[in-house]
Protein backbone atom coordinates (compact mmCIF):
# COMPACT_ATOMS: atom_id res chain seq x y z
CA UNK A 1 0.00 0.00 0.00
CA UNK A 2 2.87 2.59 0.76
CA UNK A 3 4.47 1.50 -2.53
CA UNK A 4 1.10 2.36 -4.45
CA UNK A 5 0.68 5.28 -2.51
CA UNK A 6 4.60 6.44 -3.37
CA UNK A 7 4.31 5.81 -7.18
CA UNK A 8 0.59 7.38 -7.03
CA UNK A 9 2.22 10.35 -5.72
CA UNK A 10 4.94 10.48 -8.53
CA UNK A 11 2.48 10.14 -11.20
CA UNK A 12 0.56 13.25 -10.29
CA UNK A 13 4.09 15.02 -9.72
CA UNK A 14 5.36 13.66 -13.16
CA UNK A 15 2.03 13.99 -15.11
CA UNK A 16 2.61 17.79 -16.32
CA UNK A 17 5.60 16.81 -17.41
CA UNK A 18 4.88 13.69 -19.29
CA UNK A 19 1.75 15.73 -21.14
CA UNK A 20 2.60 17.96 -24.20
CA UNK A 21 2.06 21.59 -23.23
CA UNK A 22 -0.56 23.49 -25.10
CA UNK A 23 -1.35 26.55 -24.82
CA UNK A 24 -5.61 27.20 -23.75
CA UNK A 25 -5.97 30.35 -25.16
CA UNK A 26 -4.29 29.52 -28.58
CA UNK A 27 -5.23 27.10 -31.65
CA UNK A 28 -2.44 27.09 -34.30
CA UNK A 29 -4.56 25.94 -36.81
CA UNK A 30 -6.54 29.08 -36.60
CA UNK A 31 -3.72 31.34 -36.84
CA UNK A 32 -2.05 29.26 -40.14
CA UNK A 33 -5.95 29.76 -41.31
CA UNK A 34 -6.32 33.39 -41.15
CA UNK A 35 -2.79 33.88 -42.42
CA UNK A 36 -3.89 31.69 -45.54
CA UNK A 37 -7.02 33.69 -45.88
CA UNK A 38 -5.23 36.36 -45.87
CA UNK A 39 -2.99 35.80 -48.35
CA UNK A 40 -5.64 34.45 -50.80
CA UNK A 41 -6.93 37.80 -50.20
CA UNK A 42 -3.90 39.09 -51.94
CA UNK A 43 -4.15 37.08 -54.88
CA UNK A 44 -7.78 37.34 -55.04
CA UNK A 45 -7.75 41.00 -55.54
CA UNK A 46 -4.67 40.44 -57.98
CA UNK A 47 -6.89 38.66 -60.28
CA UNK A 48 -9.60 41.32 -59.57
CA UNK A 49 -7.42 43.43 -62.23
CA UNK A 50 -7.46 40.95 -65.03
CA UNK A 51 -10.84 39.29 -64.68
CA UNK A 52 -13.99 41.19 -66.54
CA UNK A 53 -15.66 41.95 -63.03
CA UNK A 54 -15.80 45.86 -62.36
CA UNK A 55 -12.61 47.09 -59.98
CA UNK A 56 -10.45 50.25 -59.43
CA UNK A 57 -8.63 49.69 -62.15
CA UNK A 58 -8.40 47.16 -65.21
CA UNK A 59 -6.07 45.71 -67.42
CA UNK A 60 -6.73 46.12 -70.98
CA UNK A 61 -6.59 42.87 -72.13
CA UNK A 62 -9.34 41.01 -69.45
CA UNK A 63 -8.94 37.32 -69.30
CA UNK A 64 -12.53 35.63 -69.32
CA UNK A 65 -10.82 32.48 -68.37
CA UNK A 66 -9.46 33.53 -64.82
CA UNK A 67 -13.57 33.47 -63.65
CA UNK A 68 -13.91 29.83 -62.51
CA UNK A 69 -11.11 30.32 -60.87
CA UNK A 70 -12.09 33.71 -58.90
CA UNK A 71 -14.93 31.57 -58.12
CA UNK A 72 -12.83 28.98 -56.36
CA UNK A 73 -12.85 31.31 -53.51
CA UNK A 74 -15.89 34.37 -53.90
CA UNK A 75 -18.17 32.21 -51.89
CA UNK A 76 -16.11 31.59 -48.58
CA UNK A 77 -12.82 33.30 -48.07
CA UNK A 78 -14.46 36.69 -46.46
CA UNK A 79 -17.06 34.80 -44.51
CA UNK A 80 -14.03 32.81 -43.41
CA UNK A 81 -11.77 35.36 -42.59
CA UNK A 82 -15.08 36.91 -39.83
CA UNK A 83 -15.25 33.39 -38.73
CA UNK A 84 -11.56 33.29 -37.69
CA UNK A 85 -11.88 36.79 -36.52
CA UNK A 86 -14.97 35.94 -34.07
CA UNK A 87 -12.66 33.32 -33.14
CA UNK A 88 -9.30 35.17 -32.17
CA UNK A 89 -12.08 37.62 -30.25
CA UNK A 90 -12.95 34.83 -28.53
CA UNK A 91 -9.64 34.40 -26.77
CA UNK A 92 -9.30 37.96 -26.06
CA UNK A 93 -12.66 38.07 -23.90
CA UNK A 94 -11.88 35.16 -21.79
CA UNK A 95 -9.05 36.47 -20.56
CA UNK A 96 -9.93 39.80 -19.71
CA UNK A 97 -13.00 42.15 -18.86
CA UNK A 98 -15.64 43.17 -21.22
CA UNK A 99 -14.45 47.04 -20.58
CA UNK A 100 -10.88 46.27 -21.80
CA UNK A 101 -11.98 44.20 -24.39
CA UNK A 102 -14.09 47.03 -25.81
CA UNK A 103 -11.45 49.28 -25.15
CA UNK A 104 -8.73 47.16 -26.74
CA UNK A 105 -10.49 46.58 -30.20
CA UNK A 106 -10.78 50.29 -30.61
CA UNK A 107 -7.00 51.03 -30.20
CA UNK A 108 -6.69 47.91 -32.49
CA UNK A 109 -9.15 48.70 -35.65
CA UNK A 110 -10.37 52.43 -35.32
CA UNK A 111 -6.60 54.12 -35.51
CA UNK A 112 -5.39 51.66 -38.61
CA UNK A 113 -8.96 52.08 -40.25
CA UNK A 114 -8.83 56.40 -40.05
CA UNK A 115 -5.26 56.40 -40.87
CA UNK A 116 -5.85 54.02 -44.45
CA UNK A 117 -9.07 56.27 -45.12
CA UNK A 118 -6.86 59.11 -45.53
CA UNK A 119 -3.47 57.93 -46.31
CA UNK A 120 -3.68 54.24 -47.77
CA UNK A 121 -6.71 54.36 -49.60
CA UNK A 122 -6.66 57.51 -51.54
CA UNK A 123 -4.38 56.35 -54.50
CA UNK A 124 -6.83 53.69 -55.35
CA UNK A 125 -9.79 56.37 -55.89
CA UNK A 126 -7.03 58.70 -57.88
CA UNK A 127 -6.20 55.67 -60.24
CA UNK A 128 -9.79 55.09 -60.46
CA UNK A 129 -10.81 58.13 -61.93
CA UNK A 130 -7.31 58.16 -64.15
CA UNK A 131 -8.45 55.13 -65.66
CA UNK A 132 -11.72 56.52 -65.96
CA UNK A 133 -11.23 59.75 -67.56
CA UNK A 134 -8.46 57.49 -70.36
CA UNK A 135 -12.12 55.23 -71.07
CA UNK A 136 -14.44 58.07 -71.37
CA UNK A 137 -12.95 61.47 -72.10
CA UNK A 138 -16.33 63.05 -73.16
CA UNK A 139 -18.10 61.59 -69.52
CA UNK A 140 -16.94 65.19 -67.90
CA UNK A 141 -14.46 63.85 -65.56
CA UNK A 142 -11.24 65.40 -64.45
CA UNK A 143 -8.17 64.16 -63.52
CA UNK A 144 -6.25 66.57 -60.94
CA UNK A 145 -2.84 66.07 -60.18
CA UNK A 146 -2.40 64.35 -56.98
CA UNK A 147 -2.21 67.01 -54.40
CA UNK A 148 -5.10 68.67 -55.25
CA UNK A 149 -7.24 65.34 -55.91
CA UNK A 150 -6.52 63.95 -52.23
CA UNK A 151 -7.50 67.76 -50.86
CA UNK A 152 -10.80 67.27 -52.89
CA UNK A 153 -11.00 63.58 -51.42
CA UNK A 154 -10.85 64.72 -47.80
CA UNK A 155 -13.00 67.54 -47.98
CA UNK A 156 -15.53 65.49 -50.08
CA UNK A 157 -15.72 68.19 -52.53
CA UNK A 158 -14.89 66.01 -56.15
CA UNK A 159 -17.94 66.03 -57.77
CA UNK A 160 -16.37 62.68 -59.69
CA UNK A 161 -19.52 61.83 -61.13
CA UNK A 162 -20.96 59.82 -64.20
CA UNK A 163 -24.16 59.47 -64.81
CA UNK A 164 -25.61 58.28 -61.65
CA UNK A 165 -22.58 56.41 -61.04
CA UNK A 166 -20.77 58.72 -58.21
CA UNK A 167 -17.28 57.94 -56.42
CA UNK A 168 -18.14 58.97 -52.59
CA UNK A 169 -14.80 60.27 -50.78
CA UNK A 170 -13.24 59.51 -48.07
CA UNK A 171 -14.31 55.80 -49.06
CA UNK A 172 -12.77 53.19 -46.99
CA UNK A 173 -12.44 50.43 -49.88
CA UNK A 174 -11.09 46.92 -48.76
CA UNK A 175 -11.26 48.34 -45.57
CA UNK A 176 -14.45 48.32 -45.13
CA UNK A 177 -13.61 44.41 -43.37
CA UNK A 178 -12.05 46.23 -40.87
CA UNK A 179 -14.69 48.56 -40.24
CA UNK A 180 -17.08 45.32 -39.94
CA UNK A 181 -14.98 43.92 -37.65
CA UNK A 182 -15.26 47.34 -35.10
CA UNK A 183 -18.35 47.43 -34.88
CA UNK A 184 -19.09 43.38 -34.95
CA UNK A 185 -16.46 43.48 -31.81
CA UNK A 186 -18.09 46.50 -29.86
CA UNK A 187 -21.90 44.70 -30.15
CA UNK A 188 -20.50 41.55 -28.80
CA UNK A 189 -19.27 43.63 -25.79
CA UNK A 190 -22.55 44.71 -25.38
CA UNK A 191 -23.59 41.18 -25.67
CA UNK A 192 -21.05 39.89 -23.47
CA UNK A 193 -22.58 42.79 -20.86
CA UNK A 194 -25.57 42.44 -20.97
CA UNK A 195 -25.09 38.48 -20.92
CA UNK A 196 -21.88 37.56 -19.06
CA UNK A 197 -22.34 33.86 -19.88
CA UNK A 198 -22.73 34.33 -23.43
CA UNK A 199 -19.66 32.24 -24.20
CA UNK A 200 -20.48 29.10 -22.66
CA UNK A 201 -23.95 29.18 -23.67
CA UNK A 202 -22.94 29.90 -27.64
CA UNK A 203 -20.53 27.38 -27.18
CA UNK A 204 -23.13 24.24 -25.86
CA UNK A 205 -26.04 25.27 -27.77
CA UNK A 206 -23.40 25.01 -31.32
CA UNK A 207 -22.09 21.76 -29.79
CA UNK A 208 -25.79 20.69 -29.37
CA UNK A 209 -26.91 21.91 -32.87
CA UNK A 210 -24.23 21.12 -34.58
CA UNK A 211 -23.93 17.36 -34.44
CA UNK A 212 -24.10 14.18 -37.38
CA UNK A 213 -25.52 15.26 -40.42
CA UNK A 214 -26.70 18.76 -39.09
CA UNK A 215 -23.04 19.81 -39.02
CA UNK A 216 -23.18 20.81 -42.62
CA UNK A 217 -27.29 21.33 -43.05
CA UNK A 218 -27.97 23.77 -40.39
CA UNK A 219 -25.26 26.38 -41.62
CA UNK A 220 -26.27 25.69 -45.35
CA UNK A 221 -30.19 26.63 -44.81
CA UNK A 222 -28.90 29.81 -42.75
CA UNK A 223 -27.07 30.87 -45.59
CA UNK A 224 -29.81 29.75 -47.81
CA UNK A 225 -32.05 31.41 -46.72
CA UNK A 226 -30.46 34.63 -46.27
CA UNK A 227 -29.13 34.34 -49.54
CA UNK A 228 -32.71 33.84 -51.27
CA UNK A 229 -34.42 36.69 -49.52
CA UNK A 230 -31.91 39.16 -48.44
CA UNK A 231 -29.58 39.46 -51.27
CA UNK A 232 -32.27 40.43 -53.55
CA UNK A 233 -33.68 43.33 -51.20
CA UNK A 234 -30.41 44.08 -50.04
CA UNK A 235 -27.27 44.02 -52.54
CA UNK A 236 -23.58 44.36 -51.18
CA UNK A 237 -22.33 47.43 -50.88
CA UNK A 238 -20.11 47.96 -48.06
CA UNK A 239 -21.43 50.80 -46.74
CA UNK A 240 -22.11 49.41 -43.19
CA UNK A 241 -25.89 51.13 -43.19
CA UNK A 242 -27.86 49.15 -45.83
CA UNK A 243 -25.57 45.74 -46.43
CA UNK A 244 -27.77 43.82 -44.26
CA UNK A 245 -27.58 40.79 -46.23
CA UNK A 246 -24.06 41.12 -45.71
CA UNK A 247 -24.32 41.56 -42.28
CA UNK A 248 -26.49 38.60 -41.45
CA UNK A 249 -23.62 36.60 -43.21
CA UNK A 250 -20.72 38.26 -41.65
CA UNK A 251 -22.23 38.88 -38.45
CA UNK A 252 -23.25 35.53 -37.54
CA UNK A 253 -20.06 33.82 -38.87
CA UNK A 254 -18.09 36.16 -36.66
CA UNK A 255 -20.66 34.98 -33.54
CA UNK A 256 -20.04 31.14 -35.36
CA UNK A 257 -16.37 31.66 -34.48
CA UNK A 258 -16.48 33.28 -31.47
CA UNK A 259 -18.58 29.70 -30.14
CA UNK A 260 -16.45 27.71 -31.54
CA UNK A 261 -12.75 28.76 -30.86
CA UNK A 262 -12.35 26.85 -28.12
CA UNK A 263 -15.20 23.78 -28.59
CA UNK A 264 -13.06 20.33 -28.57
CA UNK A 265 -16.12 18.81 -29.52
CA UNK A 266 -17.59 20.70 -32.57
CA UNK A 267 -12.94 20.43 -33.68
CA UNK A 268 -13.68 16.76 -33.43
CA UNK A 269 -16.38 16.81 -35.63
CA UNK A 270 -15.16 19.13 -38.32
CA UNK A 271 -12.14 16.74 -38.62
CA UNK A 272 -14.81 13.94 -38.88
CA UNK A 273 -16.46 15.68 -41.74
CA UNK A 274 -13.49 17.10 -43.56
CA UNK A 275 -13.30 14.82 -46.69
CA UNK A 276 -17.30 14.89 -47.01
CA UNK A 277 -16.82 18.55 -46.67
CA UNK A 278 -14.06 18.93 -49.51
CA UNK A 279 -16.20 16.50 -51.73
CA UNK A 280 -19.71 18.56 -51.50
CA UNK A 281 -17.18 22.39 -51.60
CA UNK A 282 -16.02 20.84 -54.71
CA UNK A 283 -19.31 19.70 -56.21
CA UNK A 284 -20.57 22.78 -55.72
CA UNK A 285 -17.82 24.93 -56.77
CA UNK A 286 -18.21 23.09 -60.13
CA UNK A 287 -21.89 23.98 -60.30
CA UNK A 288 -21.88 27.55 -59.16
CA UNK A 289 -18.97 28.48 -61.80
CA UNK A 290 -20.67 26.34 -64.60
CA UNK A 291 -24.11 28.67 -64.09
CA UNK A 292 -21.98 32.05 -63.16
CA UNK A 293 -19.92 31.19 -66.78
CA UNK A 294 -23.45 30.22 -68.97
CA UNK A 295 -24.94 33.33 -67.35
CA UNK A 296 -21.80 36.06 -66.85
CA UNK A 297 -23.36 38.70 -69.01
CA UNK A 298 -24.33 41.36 -68.39
CA UNK A 299 -28.23 41.04 -69.78
CA UNK A 300 -28.42 37.59 -68.56
CA UNK A 301 -31.85 36.45 -67.12
CA UNK A 302 -31.94 32.89 -66.01
CA UNK A 303 -34.97 31.41 -64.79
CA UNK A 304 -35.83 32.16 -61.62
CA UNK A 305 -36.26 28.66 -59.91
CA UNK A 306 -32.52 27.51 -61.28
CA UNK A 307 -31.71 31.01 -59.89
CA UNK A 308 -33.16 29.72 -56.35
CA UNK A 309 -31.80 26.30 -56.98
CA UNK A 310 -27.79 27.40 -57.71
CA UNK A 311 -28.42 30.06 -54.56
CA UNK A 312 -28.41 27.08 -52.49
CA UNK A 313 -25.51 25.56 -54.31
CA UNK A 314 -23.29 28.46 -53.58
CA UNK A 315 -24.30 28.45 -49.80
CA UNK A 316 -23.64 24.49 -49.76
CA UNK A 317 -20.61 25.47 -51.40
CA UNK A 318 -19.50 28.82 -48.87
CA UNK A 319 -20.02 27.01 -45.70
CA UNK A 320 -18.81 22.99 -46.55
CA UNK A 321 -15.51 24.76 -47.87
CA UNK A 322 -15.24 26.37 -44.82
CA UNK A 323 -15.69 23.20 -42.82
CA UNK A 324 -13.27 21.52 -44.98
CA UNK A 325 -10.61 24.02 -44.43
CA UNK A 326 -11.72 24.17 -40.26
CA UNK A 327 -11.25 20.01 -40.66
CA UNK A 328 -8.31 20.01 -41.97
CA UNK A 329 -6.60 22.59 -40.17
CA UNK A 330 -7.80 21.25 -36.82
CA UNK A 331 -6.52 17.81 -38.28
CA UNK A 332 -2.78 18.77 -39.54
CA UNK A 333 -2.00 22.63 -38.38
CA UNK A 334 -3.03 22.35 -34.42
CA UNK A 335 0.33 21.66 -33.66
CA UNK A 336 2.49 23.66 -36.36
CA UNK A 337 3.26 26.71 -33.90
CA UNK A 338 6.83 28.57 -33.95
CA UNK A 339 8.82 31.61 -34.98
CA UNK A 340 7.21 31.68 -38.51
CA UNK A 341 3.76 30.95 -37.66
CA UNK A 342 3.95 34.20 -34.64
CA UNK A 343 6.12 36.37 -37.60
CA UNK A 344 3.34 36.19 -40.02
CA UNK A 345 -0.25 36.59 -37.55
CA UNK A 346 1.49 39.82 -36.27
CA UNK A 347 2.29 40.66 -39.97
CA UNK A 348 -1.36 39.56 -41.60
CA UNK A 349 -2.87 43.06 -40.25
CA UNK A 350 -0.29 45.68 -41.95
CA UNK A 351 -0.13 43.03 -45.40
CA UNK A 352 -3.96 43.33 -45.85
CA UNK A 353 -3.79 47.20 -45.20
CA UNK A 354 -1.53 47.63 -47.60
CA UNK A 355 -1.90 45.01 -50.09
CA UNK A 356 -4.77 46.47 -52.20
CA UNK A 357 -3.27 50.15 -52.81
CA UNK A 358 0.15 48.09 -53.82
CA UNK A 359 -2.00 46.33 -56.31
CA UNK A 360 -3.87 49.15 -57.38
CA UNK A 361 -0.73 51.44 -58.33
CA UNK A 362 1.70 48.83 -59.68
CA UNK A 363 -1.32 47.21 -61.91
CA UNK A 364 -1.93 50.96 -63.52
CA UNK A 365 1.74 51.36 -63.73
CA UNK A 366 2.86 47.72 -65.31
CA UNK A 367 -0.16 47.87 -67.82
CA UNK A 368 1.58 50.89 -69.53
CA UNK A 369 4.90 48.51 -70.22
CA UNK A 370 3.76 46.36 -72.68
CA UNK A 371 4.75 43.21 -70.96
CA UNK A 372 3.68 39.61 -71.54
CA UNK A 373 0.18 38.72 -69.47
CA UNK A 374 1.91 36.05 -67.92
CA UNK A 375 5.42 37.77 -66.35
CA UNK A 376 3.05 41.07 -66.15
CA UNK A 377 0.95 39.03 -63.58
CA UNK A 378 3.67 37.39 -62.11
CA UNK A 379 5.62 40.49 -61.38
CA UNK A 380 2.45 41.79 -59.84
CA UNK A 381 1.65 39.39 -57.29
CA UNK A 382 5.67 38.92 -56.40
CA UNK A 383 5.75 42.65 -56.15
CA UNK A 384 2.73 42.96 -53.83
CA UNK A 385 4.21 40.44 -51.27
CA UNK A 386 7.36 41.67 -51.33
CA UNK A 387 6.07 45.05 -50.51
CA UNK A 388 3.79 43.86 -47.58
CA UNK A 389 6.78 41.92 -46.12
CA UNK A 390 8.97 45.38 -46.11
CA UNK A 391 6.33 47.67 -45.07
CA UNK A 392 5.68 45.33 -42.05
CA UNK A 393 9.65 45.25 -41.81
CA UNK A 394 9.44 49.12 -41.98
CA UNK A 395 6.47 50.21 -39.46
CA UNK A 396 7.53 47.77 -36.85
CA UNK A 397 10.60 49.06 -36.48
CA UNK A 398 8.80 52.78 -35.51
CA UNK A 399 7.17 52.64 -32.14
CA UNK A 400 5.05 55.90 -33.11
CA UNK A 401 3.80 54.25 -36.63
CA UNK A 402 3.16 50.78 -34.91
CA UNK A 403 -0.33 51.66 -34.20
CA UNK A 404 -1.53 52.98 -37.21
CA UNK A 405 -0.93 49.19 -38.51
CA UNK A 406 -2.58 47.64 -36.11
CA UNK A 407 0.36 46.69 -34.15
CA UNK A 408 1.14 46.67 -30.27
CA UNK A 409 2.35 50.25 -29.37
CA UNK A 410 6.37 48.69 -28.03
CA UNK A 411 9.50 48.02 -29.37
CA UNK A 412 9.99 45.44 -32.35
CA UNK A 413 12.54 43.91 -30.43
CA UNK A 414 10.97 43.52 -27.21
CA UNK A 415 9.69 39.31 -26.90
CA UNK A 416 5.78 38.55 -26.92
CA UNK A 417 4.70 36.06 -25.19
CA UNK A 418 1.81 35.41 -27.56
CA UNK A 419 0.57 37.24 -31.02
CA UNK A 420 -2.23 39.63 -30.83
CA UNK A 421 -5.16 38.44 -32.27
CA UNK A 422 -5.27 41.21 -35.03
CA UNK A 423 -8.53 40.57 -36.79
Amino acid sequence: GAVRQVLGIALQVGRPFMTPMTSPDRRHDLDWIRVGAFFLLILYHTGMFYVPWDWHVKTPHPVEALEPIMQLTNPWRLTLLFLVSGAATRFMADRTSVGRLTTSRIARLLPPLLFAMFVIVPPQSYYEIVEAVAARPGAGLVADPYGAFWLKYVTASGNWCDGDDCLITPTWNHMWFVAYLLVYSLVLALMLLVLPKLSDRLQGGLERFLKGAGLLIWPVVFLAVTRIFLLPRFEITHDLIEDWYNHAVSFAAFLLGFGLAKSEVLKARLIGARWVSLALAIACWAAWASYAWIYRADDANPPEALRIFMRCVYATDQWCAIAAILGFGAKHLSSKGGPVLRYLTLGVFPFYIVHQTLIVVMAHNLAKLGLPQALEGAILVAATFAGCFATYEIVRRIPGVRALFGLKAQPAAAPASRPPALA
